[in-house]
């Protein structure tokens, strides 16, 4: 057994015993290793040591009970193994930047600490191959656009850790407050038939800590608005990395957060980095299709 195996199946009992008090030594047990070193690879792995990362995991799915208003927050505090309301009511606040009652009244979306999958930070897949692991599916090949695609939409701001990746920074997702406004303006926009949206972060004006996004849909050719934005995907080659998910919650955050993890990886072992700007494709979906999305990430060698 690797040693990223055996900290996987910590993190694995982690996630089905969340909702009780999980002791390190229990741990270091399972991983069959001193809780000295089970707690340094830990860290080195995860990035974030053991303790912090179990409470991560205990309000990333307590924020998912709190959805249901007809449960108390001290229910659902006393659940997940919180002392009282107020140290859980502190834990979130801390995390997210608001309180778990402001939560519930704002109706926002938030970024999670997710669960990671190591497996993706080892194992490499050709061009065309698919790649199955826990509750996803994903599959690379190189395409050249040939012809400009040109998006109308919104454009927002959101706060950007540099170094950390959608999955790891907690907080208030500020993409999904653009795609909400986004969501405001779309029935307005006359489309192509069976258009694609788009979702793509870039720097472009935006100050120092954060970074540009744009949510957008294919209008019909003719159409123009000079009240809302555009993007336009140029002609070049990307590399598209197309994942399915078993629901369009978990495709656009557990999925999106380990795809673009091994995308990185990917790049990396091909001698390629991304170069500026980072499209996430979403395809025109029946109510009974498989459920995926693509990223398009325009490359260059390293």
């Amino acid at each position: 057994m690797h040693a990223w195996e055996s900290i996987q199946e910590t993190v694995d009992y982690i996630e089905d015993n969340i909702r009780k008090d999980i002791e390190i030594n229990e741990l270091a047990s399972i991983a069959k290793l001193s809780p000295f070193y089970y707690q340094r690879l830990f860290t080195r792995l995860i990035k974030k040591p053991v303790r912090e990362y179990i409470k991560l995991r205990k309000l990333a799915r307590a924020s998912i009970d709190l959805k249901n208003k007809k449960k108390l927050v001290s229910i659902v505090s006393l659940e997940y193994g919180f002392l009282n309301h107020e140290t859980f009511t502190r834990a979130f606040k801390n995390t997210y930047g608001i309180t778990p009652l402001e939560y519930r009244k704002k109706d926002l979306e938030l970024d999670n600490f997710e669960k990671p999958d190591l497996l993706l930070n080892y194992v490499m897949v050709d061009e065309g191959v698919p790649l199955i692991t826990e509750g996803l599916v994903l599959e690379y090949n190189k395409m050249t656009l040939d012809k400009e695609i040109r998006f109308i939409g919104v454009t927002g701001y959101f706060k950007f850790e540099s170094g950390k990746m959608s999955g790891e920074r907690p907080g208030i997702s500020g993409p999904a407050l653009i795609w909400k406004n986004f969501f405001e303006e779309k029935n307005k926009i006359p489309n192509k038939k069976e258009p694609r949206m788009i979702g793509v972060s870039y720097h472009g004006d935006a100050k120092d800590g954060y970074s540009t996004y744009f949510c957008g849909i294919e209008p019909d050719l003719n159409y123009k608005n000079s009240k809302l934005d555009q993007f336009i995907l140029p002609v070049r080659e990307y590399l598209v990395c197309r994942f399915e998910a078993q629901s369009l919650y978990e495709l656009t955050t557990v999925a999106m957060s380990k795809v673009m993890k091994h995308t990185r990886f990917w790049l990396r072992e091909h001698g390629l980095r991304a170069d500026g700007f980072f499209p996430e494709i979403y395809p025109h979906i029946e109510k009974n299709d498989v459920i995926y999305m693509e990223l398009w990430i325009p490359f260059i060698k390293r």
